[in-house]
């Protein structure tokens, strides 16, 4: 491949690993460092062949970090040959991703860590995908921070940034750390926490919230404090004028909004549902705010997003959290070759991939 058709991927230095940890095996299935340790002690060095697949329809994620793992945390990286796909690589059950040839005990003690982390980006990455898709080009904020450990939201923030770049559609992060890698910034609205520390007076936390955002951020409010959706949306609207940018809808599922109490009985009034939406919309048009964007939440997944979308539910945005890091996406490493010869293991076969490209 010509070295200007080459796509970019992120330096290791980017993932600030820690590299003494990973290269004393730290963060390694014991039995890794064990077969590690018993052939540096035979004097063995085995010349091996190890691919890297998984077993679904997916997008690939997370493999510049797997890169640098090997990188920066193996032994003599500069003798061993790795061949990768790229992030964001669309990817088929079986297919080889990555693989390793070289010395084997120089990256024995590395295979935990870099299929977890294929792993878990890759699974962040497809829902991410699979969402967006939904969405049928809508913004999406990816919002699942306060459902996971915070160590993980860095690489996960990557995921669906690259997930964003797949689809070619916008996608948001909340938190400035799930940002960092690509030098973007956490966006948010106001929160229900910030409506109660003004009474639950959701106009009053609104201006406060508008006079003190900066010019260009986008201000968005949560209307759904009092359970009283329609009549919050105007009246912030009302208050803020052309400052408010959108209002965002995130009625609990186990709630119903007062605009609907008299409505009961033809559909599942719960939540954040269409009827609620369609509201909202006809309410804000009414009293002259068509510029005011819908932002919706509150447990959507792919499929709740699709009715939405098949239904021409006017929302322009959606804030999606726990669905998004949901499931799995496993990856094996196999070793398919030993000094040259098939490792003769029933049911390991060596699967090449043409679109394989060697990491420099």
């Amino acid at each position: 491949m010509p070295e200007t058709a080459r796509r970019q991927r992120l330096p290791p230095e980017v993932f600030d690993l820690p590299v003494e940890k990973m290269r004393a095996g730290w963060y390694t299935d014991a039995y890794f460092n064990h077969a590690r340790s018993t052939l540096l002690q035979d004097g063995r060095r085995p010349r091996v062949l190890m691919q890297v697949f998984q077993k679904k329809h997916a997008y690939l994620g997370g493999m510049d970090e797997a890169i640098a793992i090997l990188a920066l945390c193996s032994h003599d990286y500069g003798a061993l040959v790795v061949h990768a796909l790229h992030d964001g690589d669309p990817i088929e059950p079986w297919e080889t991703v990555m693989t390793i040839e070289g010395d084997y005990t120089a990256f024995a003690h590395l295979e935990t860590v870099y299929l977890g982390t294929l792993a878990r980006r890759t699974l962040i990455t497809t829902n991410v995908v699979r969402v967006l898709e939904a969405a049928n080009g809508k913004p999406i904020i990816f919002m699942p921070a306060r459902h996971d450990h915070h160590r993980v939201q860095t690489g996960d923030g990557y995921a669906a940034y690259v997930a964003g770049r797949v689809t070619g559609a916008e996608i948001g992060v909340t938190t400035d750390e799930q940002a960092s890698w690509w030098g973007g910034r956490g966006i948010g609205t106001v929160p229900h926490s910030l409506i109660a520390s003004y009474g639950g007076d959701t106009v009053l936390a609104a201006r406060k919230f508008a006079d003190w955002a900066p010019a260009g951020m986008n201000v968005t409010v949560l209307v759904d404090f009092a359970n009283d959706s329609v009549r919050t949306a105007i009246e912030v609207a009302d208050a803020l004028g052309e400052r408010l940018w959108g209002v965002r809808l995130d009625t609990s599922e186990s709630l119903v909004d007062r605009s609907l109490w008299d409505e009961l009985g033809d559909f599942e009034p719960t939540g954040v549902n269409e009827r609620l939406v369609r509201k909202v919309r006809a309410a804000l048009d009414a009293a002259g705010h068509e510029r005011v964007r819908i932002v919706v939440s509150g447990g959507f997944t792919v499929a709740k997003i699709a009715a939405f979308e098949r239904n021409a539910v006017p929302v322009d945005a959606y804030g999606v959290g726990s669905s998004l890091i949901r499931g799995s996406n496993d990856f094996t490493a196999d070793v398919v070759c030993t000094d040259g010869r098939p490792s003769g293991k029933v049911g390991r076969r060596y699967r090449p991939s043409s679109r394989l490209e060697r990491v420099e």
